[in-house]
This record gives structure tokens, C-alpha cells and sequence, in this order.
């Protein structure tokens, strides 16, 4: 099955689109949920180019192209989106851009990808399945305490030093191919299995945003958003677990705030470095939502917009 539930898809849409003649940014273009209805609202002048590292994703996307010529698909991170915005003639910038951080429900529920612990695949986790190294190559080589701080950094995981001892052990008997292997061996490690979790979560969680470069990604998206943004141009970012978050919330409160400077100086948005406001609060899906899709139960949408010249 290749069908994917788009999480906040109309509280998304809505956000992004200020100008329904603009150009626009799906940066995670999945199988094209968010895409599909960016395209219902925008006019015949409206634009919209998806970016994508998954190959299945691509053929997705090309599928999209073929239907409708407002519709534009590059393969490649989103980190990278500003290259790919340049490529597409769009020079003096784009109106909104979107993320919808994680894995699509097509890369979960394909026991082949390896993102799964509930389901028997080779060990892959590649979002990007012809680039790069797998999760097994990974964890053939990798020293044991890189193996423990990916597990903490990326996972949060109380035990990972346990769980990566138990990895080193395990592989010396014989290589660690096939994820529920994985999930084996990261639950028998863990000696505290949280509630309605699966002991596996946060290692499956850690190892593939490691093998992705997902927060390294983000941090360099993040970083040439507001340069891409025209006036008035949009950012939503949809995030499933804390540490993108907390990454998208520090990013937008610091384009909002400017610097720091007593608040007796008489100074201007431009001389505090003011480039973005926010919009609204986190938005989180509904209780509806989350009975019909539980994996959105985790998901959180912020918005922000880039001020004009004259910081409105």
C-alpha cells in the first residue's frame, strides 16, 4: 500500500498560500498531499515546485507534472531548495515555503525501506535508497560510543549506552541485517519500556535521522529560508517529534525578536534584525484527526511570515 495520510493538510495550505498567483515550496514533497491542494487553490499563475530525496517520491512527482504544468518536481534535500529555486528561474524569491518533517506513512508501512520496527525489512532507513550509507552499514562500523550519542541526541534514549553495547555484542556474533533483528536487541537492552511504546521507538528514531542528516538538513534549510522568502512570503513547518520543534520554534522566535537591546533605545525593526513575525500558535491536530490517523498524534505546525520592507 503507497497511500499516505496527510497530516494538518488544510491548516497547512491555508497558512502558506498569502497569493494565490505566487510561487511556492513543498520542500517534503511525500506522495503529494499538501501539493495536490496548494494546487487547488492557486491560480493560473501560481507555481509550485516540490522537492524531494525519494526516488518513489519523485516518480510520484513527475506523475503530478504530467497532470498539471503549474507543477514543478526536483530531486534532492530541502536543505538544498534554494538551488533548486534558482534553477527554476525564481531569482527574486518565493512566496511560502513548506516542511512536513519525518517519514511518510508509504516509507513506514514498506518493510523493505527499514524504518519500521513492527515489521521484518533489510535495515536501509535511507530516505534517499540510491545515496549514502544504510542503517546496517552504519551499524557494521560504528565505534560503540557513536553509536551511544546518536542514540541520546537524536532519540533522547535514556539508555544508550546500554542499547549500543548490546548492538556491538550482537553484531559480533553475526551482522545486524534486518530490523526486527534491531528491534530485538535495542528491547531486550532496555530495561524500562515506556508506556504504550514500543522499547525500540527512540533507536529507530535516532538511527534514521542520523543516517538522513534530518536536523543537520533542517539547520541549513533554516538558515536560508528568510533570504528565499519574498515580503509577505510564508514559512509552515510541521514537526513529529521535539528535537525539530524545538529547532523550528528557537529559529522563528529569534527572526521575530531581533537582537536583544534595552527597551529604552529608540531602535527600528531593520536595526534589531527583525526579518519574520508569527503567526498564530502552534497548531496541533485535532482530537478527529489523530483517531484517524494516530501517527499524527505527535505532530506540531508553526508559522511565520517574513516582514516587508518596512517591517509590517
Amino acid at each position: 500500500m503507497d497511500k499516505h495520510l496527510t497530516v494538518l493538510r488544510d491548516e497547512a495550505v491555508a497558512a502558506l498560500i498569502g497569493d494565490e498567483q505566487g510561487r511556492y515550496v513543498d520542500g517534503t514533497f511525500g506522495r503529494g498531499g499538501h501539493s495536490r491542494l496548494i494546487l487547488q487553490q492557486l491560480g493560473p499563475q501560481g507555481r509550485l515546485l516540490g522537492v524531494d530525496k525519494d526516488p518513489r517520491a519523485i516518480e510520484a512527482g513527475n506523475s503530478l507534472a504530467a497532470e498539471d504544468g503549474r507543477f514543478s518536481i526536483a530531486r534532492g534535500s530541502f536543505a538544498d531548495f534554494d538551488r533548486f529555486v534558482e534553477q527554476a528561474a525564481w531569482g527574486d524569491g518565493v512566496d511560502g515555503v513548506l516542511l512536513d518533517l519525518g517519514v511518510s506513512s508509504p516509507q513506514l508501512d514498506q518493510a523493505e525501506r527499514g524504518f519500521s520496527f513492527l515489521r521484518d525489512g533489510e535495515l536501509d532507513m535511507r530516505m534517499d535508497t540510491e545515496n549514502g550509507l544504510s542503517a546496517a552499514d552504519w551499524l557494521a562500523v560504528a565505534e560503540e560510543a557513536d553509536i551511544a550519542r546518536v542514540l541520546k541526541e537524536y532519540g533522547e534514549e535514556r539508555f544508550a549506552k546500554r542499547i549500543s553495547r548490546a548492538i556491538v555484542n550482537a553484531r559480533q556474533e553475526q551482522p545486524i541485517l534486518r530490523t526486527l533483528q534491531l528491534a530485538k536487541i535495542v528491547a531486550e537492552a532496555n530495561p524500562a519500556w515506556e508506556k504504550h511504546k514500543h522499547p525500540a521507538t527512540r533507536a529507530f528514531q535516532a538511527i534514521r535521522i542520523y543516517i538522513n542528516n534530518e536536523l543537520g538538513d533542517l539547520e541549513t534549510f533554516l538558515g536560508k529560508v528568510v533570504d528565499v522568502l519574498r515580503p509577505g512570503g510564508r514559512l509552515v513547518v510541521i514537526s513529529f517529534h521535539s528535537l525539530e520543534d524545538r529547532m523550528v520554534k528557537r529559529f522563528m522566535r529569534k527572526q521575530a525578536q531581533g537582537e536583544r537591546v534595552p527597551s529604552y533605545l529608540p531602535v527600528s525593526d531593520e536595526q534589531l534584525g527583525r526579518s519574520m513575525r508569527l503567526l498564530g500558535k502552534a497548531v496541533k491536530p485535532s482530537q478527529q484527526e489523530i483517531d484517524e490517523n494516530p501517527r499524527a498524534r505527535s505532530a506540531v505546525m508553526r508559522v511565520a511570515e517574513k516582514l516587508g520592507a518596512e517591517g509590517g
